[in-house]
């Protein structure tokens, strides 16, 4: 199953013409494309499918999203290591 991960926006730069961040999911931060989604800004919550911030979301969405998915053990992927180029 794929899903949308729910993080907030810590970090806002541009990487090679692409508006990029990073986000940080409870604890965990991870690089995230922001150019499909050009309202979001420092502080968001957004979610991220696939490494690309799709929507934002209210904080307290948030937190009911992240709780579920975590009582659902959907969260491992955020346990690996980031993979820089």
């Amino acid at each position: 199953m794929c899903l949308a991960i729910p993080g907030r926006v810590v970090e806002v730069f541009d990487d090679r013409g692409l508006r990029m961040g990073r986000a940080d999911f409870g604890g965990t931060v991870r690089k995230i494309c922001l150019d499909p989604l050009p309202e979001a800004g420092l502080g968001d919550w957004v979610l991220v499918h696939v490494g690309f911030a799709l929507s934002r979301v209210d904080p307290e969405e948030a937190e009911r999203t992240y709780r579920a998915l975590e009582a659902l053990g959907q969260l491992g992927e955020l346990d690996a290591p980031e993979v820089l180029p």
